[in-house]
């Protein structure tokens, strides 16, 4: 591998920062002196800024201003949605969620479940997608929320969201609230079915080329939350704490451009991907796809495979000293030595789950970084073998 040039096919994990959000960081990071929450001159400029990226991030998401959260990731916005529903609810009020969810959501759900709350974790099909009926059954009279994501962060699979939020809907008075983790569907697929019957929704702006630490939660008019950090006057009361308008403001750029390129980026990273997997199926003997066939409805930019014989916590290592970056799953559970809960989840075995490897491209990729991965890929097995 030439020194210096790599293959970064973990876009899932995280995007580089556009150019265009680092141009807004720098100049307001420079810029800026007030606090938003002060009354003199900067911290009347500070707050302009911070109400325009407010203003912008919610004509990107379509909802109204005063529905957009800022909070420090995708990981808090989440949190913020369950814990802030339920404790609200009342004593014995739980959650519904999926098997296959993000760590962020799972860890929210055992944390609910010490606190003697209900909690029920919904199966999937081989695919990892959630029957809607099964979720709508599982929310009995005791279910404050329902949370299932919008877009597996491991396998690509989008799960109907759509049809769980009317499902709901149509219980009129007294159903659960609808929340939905939209991290990895920002940007990649059209958002505006799922947000019309959602009652919370949470991003993450590192995902769609912005800074990381900044997120955003959607909060419909009238959904309650308790706050998980005590009060606070910022962000209407839910997370005390200045907010770093700069960032916010580099991420709002990255979210409005990313909602506007969507389509296009859709098509593009689609395509490579096709490709990438048809090239692996060519060069690398007993490669198996998981999760959604290319065919069917899924994330355009999500790979996910798997290697016999190969164990790829370890591999990944060799593939970082090659030159390519990818991960074996989800950035946030790197560290961890169990195989992926969202494999096992759909039926396979502990060996299979461990050879798996997620391939994830992003704005930044094209056809050569594809050609040069599946070399390397081809290579590495060959020599681990």
């Amino acid at each position: 591998m030439i020194p210096g040039v790599r293959v970064h096919l973990d876009h899932n994990a995280t995007t580089p920062l556009r150019p265009e959000a680092l141009e807004v960081l720098r100049e307001l990071s420079a810029r800026l002196r007030g606090n938003p929450s002060s009354v003199h001159a900067s911290g009347r400029e500070a707050r302009a800024r911070l109400d325009e990226a407010r203003a912008r991030t919610a004509a990107a998401l379509g909802c109204v201003e005063d529905e957009v959260v800022f909070t420090s990731g995708g990981t808090e916005s989440i949190q913020l949605a369950l814990a802030g529903v339920v404790r609200a609810a009342g004593a014995q009020r739980g959650l519904v969620t999926s098997v296959v969810e993000h760590s962020a959501v799972l860890a929210a759900a055992d944390r609910l479940e010490r606190e003697r709350r209900p909690v029920t974790r919904v199966r999937v099909d081989p695919t990892g997608r959630v029957e809607p009926g099964e979720i709508v059954d599982a929310a009995r009279e005791d279910c404050a929320l329902v949370s299932l994501q919008a877009a597996n962060n491991e396998l690509g699979t989008l799960q109907p969201v759509a049809a769980l939020g009317a499902a709901l809907r149509a219980r009129g008075a007294g159903r659960p609230l609808l929340h939905t983790d939209a991290v990895q569907a920002l940007g990649r697929v059209a958002l505006g079915p799922l947000l019309e019957l959602a009652d919370l929704a949470s991003f993450s702006a590192h995902k769609v080329g912005g800074p990381t630490g900044i997120g955003v939660l959607v909060r419909r008019r009238g959904v309650h939350l308790e706050p998980l950090l005590g009060t606070g006057s910022q962000e209407g009361g839910l997370r005390p704490g200045t907010e770093p308008v700069a960032a916010i403001a580099a991420a709002a750029l990255a979210i409005e451009l990313a909602v506007r390129e969507r389509a296009a980026y859709a098509d593009r990273v689609a395509r490579l991907c096709r490709l990438l997997w048809q090239q692996l199926h060519a060069n690398i003997p007993d490669v198996a796809l998981n999760g959604p066939d290319l065919d069917a409805p899924r994330l355009p930019n999500t790979l996910n495979v798997s290697v016999a014989g190969v164990e790829s916590r370890t591999f990944l290592a060799r593939l970082d000293l090659e030159g390519l970056e990818a991960s074996a799953g989800s950035a946030c559970a790197s560290g961890s030595l169990e195989p992926s809960h969202v494999l096992l989840a759909l039926g396979h075995d502990a060996e299979r789950a461990r050879g798996a490897l997620r391939l994830s491209l992003g704005r930044t990729s094209g056809e050569e970084d594809v050609h040069k991965a599946v070399d390397i890929l081809r290579r590495t097995i060959s020599a681990a073998r």
